[in-house]
């Protein structure tokens, strides 16, 4: 195909306003694309490579406009190209105003598609274009990409400079937003996909399945177009070729029992997620960040992890940790500077050391797992991290999942206080909070569904009164632990519930200092509190209870803060509360 072809459609398709005359042209535009399908489907969403490839052009706006100046003629800059920009706003309609085709010079004669005589197949100075093809913009900028190490910056904007040398008006103004990531012509991956199942008749859930499976628009094109449905179905994942993580959505615990009636639970990390591509076959371990960048040179960790304790190929989805010395989890911006070196890994691993933790299988001995439910997924990452632990030849069953090095722990339960109970063992852990999944559900590549979710942040706060507490046990017996809580009812306190998660052992020490003073009664581990002290507690429901003196109770309370600039006076009443209640 042309590229001033593809310019030409990319033109209709910017102009229409509606999706669906949207999905139409892209539709004929890869029914006509023909050897250079591929090509089209991906230039036709701004991509030059395919979804899961991390490779990029890694040449900046100052050297696009640089080469546009160069080929649009000696009288025009860089700085004219920029100020240009400036007043018309999109580097498209720049480029599009500028006369191309007549510049000569070593540039001029890259790009390929030259003629027998090397003149670089161009119009000359007319700027009518014509004869470029999208393959050869493609392999063009595929040169441009590998261009790297000293001169790679004149080298990429001769090769760009050689591309709108051989342009027209419409060709260059595609060409320019192809190269800075700027397309922005409507065309989005749904629309893609949509386009591919009404241009070659097949069905739109097996186009998604394939594209799930591939990551790559391009080819799931090719594939309908060539093979089918038959082909499609036989598309398999791919290890060594990542995939886009599956979401999750914010949530309440009331919402996913009531929905799903029992939850898997997982620890939720304050890390950063990784997908890791095992092969011993061809000894090729490979790690992909969220975004599905390479980062295997900067996570030797979790390499070394893959080679000693994994056998058979594999594709896990997990995420990496940040620890300090005694294995403590540190901030997420600690693993940040992991995912961001490139050079002196070594070095840097000796400043911020992380851990892998995988929760989720999509593929373990040759066989694809998307389609198998959470719990057998977890099922076969279990067996896949179980026999780095069982070296004596005992049944894998007996081994404790704590003692599975790199496995998030999963619970599956109905019970509301067992959930609440994982959710603080995981905030005292130093860890974010909780996931919540149903058991039942698939692997949604690229998903932000309902069947993953975090835990919804407390949407709305009360600052109580603690009137009470509990002496705690273990390596807490001295510190003040369960709170009792109370909102104003006239000149009364009526109880509406206790509070113990989210407070840390430093916290629960700073309280203990705070409140001791207020006790007025102790009895066993209860003790009764002079009202003194305010906090405000986070929730996710209230309910009617008759557990607690108000009628009420704070369903999954969780401690925000001390509020020292609130009197007890000052604290909520139990009429906001009932307001609260039946909002």
């Amino acid at each position: 195909m042309k590229f001033a072809t593809f310019a030409d459609r990319a033109g209709t398709i910017d102009a229409e306003p509606a999706d669906l005359e949207i999905v139409a042209h892209v539709r004929e535009l890869l029914a006509d694309a023909g050897d250079e399908i591929e090509i089209v489907a991906r230039f036709a969403q701004g991509r030059v490579f395919p979804a899961w490839d991390s490779t990029t052009l890694d040449i900046g706006p100052s050297a696009c406009y640089e080469a546009i100046a160069r080929a649009a003629g000696t009288n025009v800059s860089s700085n004219d190209v920029e100020e240009r920009l400036a007043e018309v706003g999109e580097i498209g309609d720049v480029a599009a105003r500028y006369d191309f085709g007549g510049q000569q010079g070593l540039g001029a004669f890259t790009g390929g598609g030259t003629d027998d005589s090397g003149a670089g197949g161009g119009t000359g100075g007319n700027g009518t274009g014509g004869d470029l093809t999208v393959r050869e913009v493609a392999e063009t900028l595929a040169d441009l990409a590998a261009a790297e190490g000293s001169g790679s910056h004149d080298r990429k904007v001769d090769l760009l400079f050689g591309l709108f040398n051989r342009c027209s008006s419409e060709e260059a103004r595609y060409l320019a937003r192809l190269v800075l990531s700027e397309m922005r012509i409507g065309v989005g991956e749904g629309t893609v996909r949509d386009a591919i199942a009404a241009a070659f008749d097949v069905p739109k859930e097996r186009v998604e399945r394939a594209l799930q499976v591939s990551n790559d628009y391009g080819r799931v094109a090719r594939i309908a177009r060539d093979e089918g449905v038959d082909g499609l179905d036989a598309m398999e994942l791919d290890v060594g070729r990542p995939v886009q993580a599956m979401l999750a959505q914010a949530g309440t615990v009331t919402d996913a029992l009531e929905e799903w009636e029992t939850a898997g639970v997982e620890w939720k990390y304050d890390g950063a997620r990784v997908q890791l591509h095992y092969d011993p076959g061809d000894g090729e371990t490979r790690v992909f960040s969220r975004n599905m960048e390479d980062v295997t040179d900067a996570l030797p960790e979790v390499v070394e992890f893959a080679d000693e304790r994994l056998e058979s190929p594999v594709i896990l989805d997990g995420e990496v940790v940040a620890i300090d010395e005694d294995g403590s989890p540190l901030p997420f911006q600690e693993v940040l500077k992991r995912f961001r070196r490139k050079h002196d890994v070594a070095k840097a691993r000796e400043d911020v050391s992380v851990r892998p933790v995988f929760f989720d299988c999509l593929h373990a001995g040759g066989e694809d797992l998307l389609e198998e439910p959470l719990t057998t997924r977890h099922d076969r990452l279990r067996s896949v991290l179980v026999d780095a632990v069982d070296e004596t030849g005992s049944d894998a069953a007996a081994i404790d999942d704590e003692d599975i090095e790199g496995l998030s722990l999963l619970w599956r339960t109905d019970d509301p206080d067992e959930i609440e109970s994982i959710d603080a063992d995981a905030l005292e852990a130093g860890h974010e909070g909780i996931m919540l999944k149903n058991p039942e559900s698939t692997y949604s590549p690229g998903r932000r569904g309902k069947h993953w979710r975090k835990r919804k942040p407390d949407v709305e706060t009360l600052d109580c009164v603690v009137t009470g507490a509990e002496w705690g046990e273990g390596r807490r017996a001295t510190f003040l632990g369960t709170f009792e809580l109370s909102v104003r009812a006239g000149e009364d306190l009526e109880t509406v519930g206790k509070v113990a998660t989210g407070i840390t052992d430093e916290k629960l020490e700073e309280l203990t200092d705070l409140l001791e003073p207020h006790i007025e009664a102790e009895e066993g581990q209860e003790v009764d509190l002079e009202p003194a002290v305010v906090f405000e507690v986070g929730y996710e429901e209230i309910q009617s209870s008759p557990t607690y003196s108000s009628g009420y109770a704070l369903r999954f309370p969780r401690f925000q803060a001390v509020r020292p600039d609130k009197e007890p006076a000052n604290a909520d009443s139990i009429e906001r509360l009932e307001r609260l209640q039946g909002q």
